[in-house]
Formats: structure tokens, C-alpha cells, sequence
């Protein structure tokens, strides 16, 4: 009898530990490419939340509870994002979700978090076309990354655009939004490279060339850039996903096309993306993001100063030489913050109240500069224009304060 009592004893005092931890912690999501062709660009993302997370509990969590990350891996297939988002929602019980970044991706999870009214921070530049009510987009909309770099590229006095990126919905809505977009600039439709399609109507329904997600050969096109280029006063707009990327600017480099030539601005290329190509052979290319590393401020500088004293006792598995920040891991460093202050305004951490709490305008002074949380489940911050440098960093060329983000572009242009 003394020997049963004691196991109770036993046996209560390990689920009255397991009930208390329980309580101490809150679980989330990180729902990320750990494999496949997306790995390049998302791994990344992945560590700079696990980072984000350990400098939150350093200094005393959310609302007293410490954050417990569950990490999963989207691996680059588009199903298997819906399989773990379904996971995390249904078994692991996050408070909330941090991660894809295709927009393809985002549309697979985009009814589990809405079956499941939970709550999914998305954090890279992307179509717009949509409002979830279960998702914010700390990602740039087409009016804070495409647009504004289209109207540089203009006032530069370039009068020719060829548009190439990866077939699926970001790029092939992005182009459309631009094609538009370069239409009604007085842009006319055979100085808009890469091709058209048209429905049986004669309306376009695609702008611009696309090739498959890790897709390798880009001889042809390249080729064909070159001599859309020869007459001047052309550039490149390039929504390019993934390790293609590698391919295809080792192929422009080999051609000998240069931004004197031709510019590039790409979209999906940051200083992360910049350690695996030949950046010494792209000097003066362009990108347009809403965070640079080399911006020159106090919360830059000590982020980025946090970031690689972090990553000396890293978790394993997180690459630790040769690390650089960028925008899309800026936007998810600030999702964490701003569910954070969420989070602490409603007082609960229910998604519906969070959400509520996040739709009445939450600010964030990020690495980037201020962001705000807008009514419409996207961001207000600031966006930049900056040149590609020898060492893969960016000069910034132009800047843009408080630029507010829109979603719904396409079709506004043409009236």
C-alpha cells in the first residue's frame, strides 16, 4: 500500500512538473523549406526566428511565458506545407505560425489556418491579389518592392522591360501588375520582353518568360536578354525563385552582360541569396526590398551585431560562418515583435483576439525602420533601392518613408 501511494505521489508530483511547464511556455509554429530547391533562401529564416525567439525569452518572454518553437519542414512541396501546417495547428496547438515563402505555399496552408481560425505571419514580398483573414503580411506588397523600382528604372530613363521569373502565381501576377503598370507609363507592349499570352478574347493573361521551379539552363534566355538589350535603354525585371537564381546569373555573368548593359533589379535576391552567386561579376545590379544590411542606423547596427553573436552557440544544424541579414529575414524578426505587442495588447494569446488587436495598428521599430500593422492585414514601412556591391551588400541609391501597403493593384492602372 505505502509502495502505491508513494508511485501516486510520484506519478502527481511528474504531471504536476509537466502542467507547470506547460504553463510556462507557449508553443509556435516555424513552417519553413529546410530541403528542396527553396532551402536556399528559407533555412535562413528559420534561424533568424529560432534568434528571435531566444532574445524574446531572454528577456522575460510574452506575458511571462517563455515562446517553445516547433519546427517543421515545408520541403520545398507544395502539399506537405498543408500536411504541416495541419499538423501544427491540429497536434501541436500553436498560438501562432511563422513562415512560407512561395506564394504557391502560402495558398496550400491559406484554408488550414482559416479551418482552424489560427493565425499565420507571412514574411516575404509577394503578389498581393489577397486578404486572409487569418494571415498578416509583414511580406511587401507590389506597391512597396515592384512598383517602386519599375518608377526608378523609369526616371533612369529606361524605356524597354523584359520580365522573367518562375512559373507560379507571385511572379506571373507580379508581371501582370507590371505589365499594366508600364502600359499605362506609355510603355509600349513590343518594348515588354519575354513574351505574351493571350486568351480567346485577345486580353493578356501572361507577361513575361517563366521557367520551372530549379530550373538550370538559361543559355537560351540569356541569349535572348542579350540581344533585347542591344539597342539600349533596356532592363531586366527578374522574379526568379530559388536556386534557379544561381543558374541563371552564372549564365549572365558567363555571357559578359553587365548592368551597364542591362540591369537587373530581382526581387527575390537578397544579401543571403548573394553567398552563393558570382557577386564580384554583378556589380550594379539592383534590388528593391524594405531592409538593407547595410543600412547605416543605431537599430541596424546593434540587430545585425546580435544576430552574429547568436549565431557563435547557435542550435546545430544553423550554418554559422559567413552569415549575412536581409529583408525577408528582417519581416520575420518583426512578425515575432509585433505578435509579441499583439499579444500583450489583447491580454490573451487566442488568435482571434491577437488578430483583432493587430487590425487596430501595432507599431514596431525594426531594423528596417518603423513598421506598423494596418486594418488591411498588411504593413506600412519603409522601402529602399539599393545597388549590388562587390562584397554582396547593397548601396543604397533611393529611400522611401511610410509607404503604405496595398494588396489590390491589378486592373487599377488600365481604367
Amino acid at each position: 500500500m505505502k509502495l502505491v501511494k508513494k508511485l501516486t505521489l510520484g506519478l502527481s508530483l511528474v504531471a504536476s512538473a509537466f502542467s507547470l511547464q506547460a504553463e510556462e511556455t507557449v508553443k509556435v509554429g516555424v513552417l519553413h523549406s529546410l530541403s528542396g530547391t527553396m532551402a536556399i533562401s528559407e533555412t535562413s529564416l528559420r534561424d533568424i526566428l529560432l534568434f528571435t525567439f531566444d532574445e524574446i525569452n531572454a528577456n522575460g518572454g510574452v506575458m511571462g511565458k517563455m515562446i517553445e518553437p516547433v519546427v517543421v519542414d515545408g520541403a520545398s512541396d507544395w502539399p506537405t506545407f498543408a500536411e504541416k501546417a495541419e499538423q501544427l495547428l491540429a497536434q501541436d496547438k500553436v498560438s501562432a505560425t511563422f513562415g512560407c515563402w512561395t506564394s504557391v505555399s502560402r495558398k496550400f496552408v491559406l484554408p488550414v489556418y482559416e479551418k482552424y481560425n489560427s493565425l499565420l505571419f507571412y514574411p516575404v514580398q509577394y503578389e498581393g491579389e489577397e486578404m486572409s483573414p487569418n494571415i498578416f503580411y509583414t511580406a511587401e506588397a507590389v506597391n512597396q518592392q515592384a512598383i517602386p523600382a519599375v518608377d526608378y528604372l523609369l526616371e533612369e530613363g529606361y524605356k524597354k522591360f523584359y520580365l522573367i521569373g518562375t512559373d507560379y502565381v507571385y511572379p506571373q501576377t507580379t508581371n501582370l501588375v507590371l505589365f499594366e503598370y508600364l502600359q499605362s507609363k506609355g510603355i509600349p507592349i513590343e518594348n515588354i520582353g519575354g513574351g505574351l499570352r493571350k486568351d480567346a478574347d485577345g486580353e493578356v493573361i501572361s507577361a513575361g518568360k517563366y521557367t520551372p521551379f530549379s530550373h538550370s539552363d538559361y543559355q537560351q534566355i540569356v541569349a535572348e536578354i542579350k540581344a533585347f538589350a542591344a539597342s539600349g535603354d533596356a532592363c531586366v525585371i527578374n522574379t526568379v525563385n530559388g536556386d534557379s537564381n544561381v543558374s541563371l546569373f552564372k549564365e549572365i555573368a558567363a555571357s559578359g552582360l553587365t548592368a551597364d548593359d542591362c540591369p537587373i533589379v530581382s526581387y527575390s535576391l537578397s544579401e543571403d541569396e548573394f553567398r552563393s552567386l558570382p557577386t564580384k561579376d554583378l556589380v550594379g545590379h539592383l534590388g528593391c526590398w524594405t531592409y538593407f544590411q547595410s543600412l547605416d542606423t543605431p537599430a541596424n547596427k546593434e540587430f545585425v551585431a546580435n544576430f552574429q553573436e547568436w549565431l557563435k552557440t547557435a542550435p546545430a544544424g544553423v550554418q554559422k560562418e559567413g552569415r549575412v541579414t536581409c529583408s525577408p529575414m528582417v519581416l520575420s524578426y518583426n512578425g515575432v515583435y509585433l505578435w509579441k505587442a499583439a499579444v500583450e495588447k489583447a491580454g490573451t494569446f487566442e488568435p482571434e483576439a491577437v488578430i483583432a488587436a493587430l487590425k487596430s495598428g501595432i507599431s514596431f521599430d525594426g531594423p528596417g525602420g518603423t513598421v506598423t500593422s494596418q486594418e488591411n492585414h498588411h504593413m506600412t514601412k519603409n522601402v529602399y533601392i539599393g545597388e549590388t556591391l562587390e562584397d554582396g551588400q547593397f548601396e543604397i541609391l533611393e529611400s522611401f518613408e511610410n509607404v503604405y501597403g496595398e494588396p489590390f493593384l491589378k486592373g487599377t492602372f488600365m481604367k
